[in-house]
């Protein structure tokens, strides 16, 4: 467990938070600009001198009731910013070989062939940064990052400086870094898209404290979390390719909630999506906004939408975007959905708490 208790006072601002992230995975800290996130991720580091304790599983890195405070460059983490920060006189090889060289001897072994394969930057290795893509510096900034042999990887709304393209090409990698390397990340992040592809753990940060954090899934399901309910609001699925239909190009995802205890190969619910190809199995995550799901008291016919799973609702709340919607909550087994619907929607379908319903989902977004 990654444990912090930190308490910082700047005048008008004060950091409190008492965080508890798990050990493994990508723990995200969410908020608004200003709310304390980067200052946190910093206290982490030692970069900035918070009050508290900080501890990462039995190695303590600060403890100021005992008077300890290991600096920056004794603790076992790799930190990556917003710019790439590479030595733009050395070539991509070189720079790699810095980070090794930083590395401590309490740090995890990496396989810097893995982390150089898993972010496809072989090509790159006699290349000198001006030469890179933003995509690309970033890339490398990782990999240096990880070639300190870190315990915990910090980062930074790493791709906050990149466009949209660039952006899109550089989450893949970090899918599969979060995958496949046994080490965990904690990610700072103002975007939903990023986090709900990403993040295993939620952190929402707020004018300096933890407003909620849990299990992305969990806390992407709450209705009483206004940072989260924007346009964007939605759920994110978990499970694994079921089916593929050859003829349709279509693959049917088995969604199955982790703590629902259901025996192995059971599932909550199926979705069908278009068929992105892996083969059955393979894990998947899967998005679904609330205003892609729609709500009926019985089963549809004659209509386009293949998905129309049976639930219950669970919830119902004012939708902050605007007064004349509604946010409705639906179990299915263990996982849930949400739906906005307009209050004459839910008044006219009588819905309550308890009540069986049929969740249309429009649209299922694979995260790949």
């Amino acid at each position: 467990m990654i444990a912090a208790r930190l308490r910082l006072d700047r005048g008008a601002f004060t950091l409190d938070v008492d965080l508890a992230l798990p050990a493994r995975g990508v723990s995200a800290l969410f908020g608004a600009s200003g709310c304390g996130k980067t200052t946190v991720l910093r206290a982490l580091a030692g970069l900035v001198r918070a009050r508290g304790r900080v501890a990462l599983g039995d190695e303590v890195w600060q403890d100021d009731a005992r008077g300890r405070f290991v600096p920056t460059h004794r603790r076992a983490l790799g930190y990556v910013i917003q710019e790439a920060a590479l030595f733009p006189h050395l070539d991509v090889h070189r720079n790699l070989a810095y980070g090794r060289a930083r590395a401590g001897a309490t740090g995890r072994d990496v396989d810097l062939d893995q982390v150089i394969a898993l972010l496809g930057i072989a090509p790159l290795m006699a290349r000198r940064p001006a030469t890179l893509s933003g995509g690309e510096r970033q890339r490398v900034a990782i990999a240096r990052a990880l070639a300190a042999r870190p315990r915990l990887l910090l980062m930074d709304e790493p791709l906050a400086a990149l466009d949209a393209q660039r952006k899109a090409e550089l989450l893949p990698y970090l899918d599969r870094l979060q995958a496949e390397l046994d080490i965990p990340i904690v990610y700072v992040s103002h975007a939903v898209d990023e986090v709900a592809r990403l993040a295993d753990h939620l952190v929402l940060l707020d004018a300096g404290r933890v407003s909620a954090a849990g299990p992305l899934a969990e806390m992407l399901a709450r209705l009483d979390l206004p940072q989260l309910l924007g346009d964007e609001a939605g759920v994110v699925l978990s499970g694994c390719v079921g089916e593929r239909d050859a003829r349709w190009k279509l693959a049917r995802l088995d969604v199955r909630h982790a703590d629902t205890g259901a025996a192995a190969g059971a599932s909550d619910c199926s979705v069908w999506a278009r068929d992105p190809g892996l083969p059955l199995g393979r894990p998947v995550r899967v998005r679904v906004l609330a205003r892609d799901v729609s709500l009926a008291r019985t089963p549809q016919t004659g209509t386009s939408i293949g998905n129309q799973l049976h639930g219950m609702v669970d919830a119902l709340a004012d939708d902050p975007t605007h007064p004349a919607l509604a946010l409705v909550r639906v179990r299915i087994g263990g996982s849930a959905l949400v739906a906005r619907v307009t209050w004459r929607s839910a008044h006219a379908l009588e819905l309550r708490p308890g009540l069986p319903v049929w969740a249309q989902v429009k649209s299922v977004a694979l995260m790949e």
